[in-house]
């Protein structure tokens, strides 16, 4: 199992936890970072596991806008270490924060075309946070920018919006809201099987029965148990599915090829 979405430097203790999350069946990870500092982080994880994590370098939408500065040494960092990035991300627009930010929405888009013109230089997908009302806006611009491959993280749209993104082949992700929440469910069941991912977007907590315990990959196995009710597939025909999806997204067999 892969977890296309998890923000791992911010673990403790990650050689010991990586260990764990083998044995129980994981096979690698997509680290997303969450600005410039944070991408140092998550690349000197990926040299440590290059097997393992597969780095994406970006800035989290729901933050201030990164200075000019920090934004020519982050395309300076993804032209000297593309072989060891796999995505740019996680970027996106801005939602749940937008009215504390000092940045307009505009400011947001700008930033986004800019990220996405590294992404399509460099031949990378595209790590997106674009939920509600932003998800729209985030599709019409890749369509614009001709990005051809995305992965929609923990999407929440509307139905239409959800189906544009289907129909021009992005890959969308469910987090372990989908073992208790019915918008999720509702989603997975729509998503085409060969543009599912599945992540964690750990350490973020969930609800429910995952409520006490601290979010990781352990989680992946409770999502597929799901799955395979939602979609009333087999856990290992589901499994090899989704490491598929995975692996075609971030483009995996080409860089282990390198």
């Amino acid at each position: 199992m892969f977890d296309s979405h998890i923000h791992l430097e911010q673990y403790e203790n990650i050689e010991r936890q990586i260990d764990s999350w083998k044995l129980a069946g994981v096979s690698g990870l997509i680290a997303v970072s969450t600005d410039l500092s944070s991408s140092y982080r998550t690349l000197k994880l990926q040299s440590k596991f290059p097997e393992f994590i597969h780095a994406a370098v970006g800035f989290h939408p729901e933050r201030r806008l990164p200075s000019t500065v920090d934004i020519e040494e982050w395309k300076t960092l993804v032209r000297l270490e593309r072989k060891r990035i796999v995505a740019v991300g996680e970027v996106g627009l801005p939602h749940y924060s937008i009215n504390q930010l000092p940045h307009s929405l505009d400011h947001y888009l700008d930033f986004l075309s800019e990220c996405l013109e590294v992404s399509t230089q460099y031949n990378l997908p595209v790590v997106l946070h674009a939920v509600h009302d932003k998800a729209k806006l985030a599709y019409d611009l890749l369509r614009e920018r001709k990005v051809t491959s995305a992965h929609f993280h923990w999407l929440k749209a509307p139905i239409p919006v959800v189906e544009q993104i289907i129909n021009a082949g992005y890959f969308i992700s469910v987090t372990p809201e989908v073992c208790y929440r019915s918008r999720d469910q509702k989603l997975a069941t729509k998503v085409p099987l060969s543009q599912l991912l599945i992540e964690t977007d750990g350490p973020w907590s969930f609800s429910e029965r995952f409520l006490t315990q601290q979010t990781s990959p352990l989680f992946l196995s409770e999502i597929v148990d799901a799955l395979s009710c939602l979609r009333d597939q087999p856990k290992d025909i589901l499994i090899e599915q989704l490491n598929r999806n995975t692996t075609s997204c971030y483009q995996l067999a080409k860089k282990a090829k390198k």
